[in-house]
């Protein structure tokens, strides 16, 4: 047996549909419910399934018409002690508002989060899950393409970062934001404004370090010498922080890519004995316990409107285009006005 495919790897459902000249579902029909298609058409999509040696996953061959009503979300294990994780509190979001939709959500991990698709394949398999609601989508991500080739329902709290024709995400305009984060500081009378982000890679960090760029170039105070990286852990956001601050100097602010960072920052400003909204303005993203705690501005994901629009997504209700959701600038003490410092 050979294939024509030219050496590009394993044949897909969508390779023998458009060998054969039908839709992706016919082809699923015949691997799985054979006796639900006309005999020619079954006759030539056979052909092309053994032309090009297509193989089903085992999840494709296992996933029933019966509805299971559940949705898998995989929760990401990897991370330094899971500081500031904000999809935590989307799950419960997700999980609470899964009732109005007639369903339930099932959280799985992954043994391998870089290569996770095996634990997909899994849960498909065992029959608990009707599809997936995808998290911590990014540049490189295997997982769309993968379930879109099997014929898997999902949607994504996240851009589909490498498939713009794929619709079905709903996220939270971090750029915009961050925008209102920096003007927010500008207008309370800070005159330097630096960013606190993550490494370069990171599609979100990435979004969220242009509204910066964009904000503070509108502004006229735009430095490259004014930014700063770090993972996302306190105590080395910390020692990005310490030489930013060294920069901007008293009078300066900082804008970070989440809470964490902020707290790294917040925690040096302390150890100097600075004080956090009077020598030195301070703000997050993701507005979690954190934030409360520390007195800090930050940027709050409007985390119940994106869940219950993801799970719309899965009930059928389509978009033309993925759906960017405005947050919201919650103002505490790291960020006060100019005229309520004192010396």
């Amino acid at each position: 047996m050979t294939s024509d495919r030219g050496g590009r790897g394993r044949a897909t459902v969508m390779d023998v549909a458009r060998a054969a000249r039908v839709s992706r579902q016919t082809v699923s029909n015949v691997v799985n419910q054979p006796d639900r298609v006309a005999p020619d058409t079954l006759e030539r999509v056979t052909r092309e399934i053994v032309r090009l040696g297509f193989r089903p996953s085992r999840a494709a061959r296992n996933l029933k018409q019966e509805r299971a009503g559940a949705w898998g979300l995989e929760l990401n294990t990897t991370g330094v002690g899971r500081q500031g994780n904000i999809l935590v509190n989307f799950l419960v979001s997700l999980t609470t508002l899964s009732r109005r939709h007639d369903a339930h959500i099932v959280p799985f991990t992954a043994p391998d989060p870089e290569a996770p698709i095996s634990a997909y394949e899994d849960l498909l398999a065992s029959r608990l899950v009707d599809g997936f609601v995808l998290t911590d989508t990014r540049h490189g991500d295997p997982r769309p393409q993968w379930l879109r080739e099997n014929g898997i329902p999902f949607a994504s709290f996240g851009r589909i970062w490498d498939d713009p024709t794929h619709t079905a995400w709903v996220d939270v305009d971090g750029a915009a934001g961050i925008e209102a984060a920096v003007r927010h500081l500008a207008g309370n009378g800070f005159e330097r404004i630096g960013f606190l982000g993550w490494p370069p890679g990171s599609a979100v960090g990435d979004d969220r370090r242009l509204g910066w760029s964009r904000a503070t170039l509108d502004l006229g105070m735009d430095s490259a010498a004014w930014q700063a990286t770090a993972a996302q852990d306190i105590s080395l956001a910390s020692a990005a922080a310490g030489p930013l601050i060294d920069r901007l100097g008293r009078g300066g602010a900082i804008v970070c890519a989440s809470d964490v960072l902020a707290a790294g920052a917040w925690v040096v400003l302390r150890e100097r004995g600075w004080r956090p909204g009077v020598d030195m303005g301070l703000v997050g993203f993701d507005d979690g316990d954190l934030a409360s705690a520390l007195g800090l501005s930050s940027v709050r994901q409007p985390l119940a409107v994106a869940a219950d629009r993801v799970l719309e997504l899965l009930d059928g209700k389509g978009l033309e285009a993925g759906l960017v959701i405005p947050p919201e600038l919650v103002i505490r003490a790291s960020s006060s006005p100019a005229g309520d410092r004192t010396n």
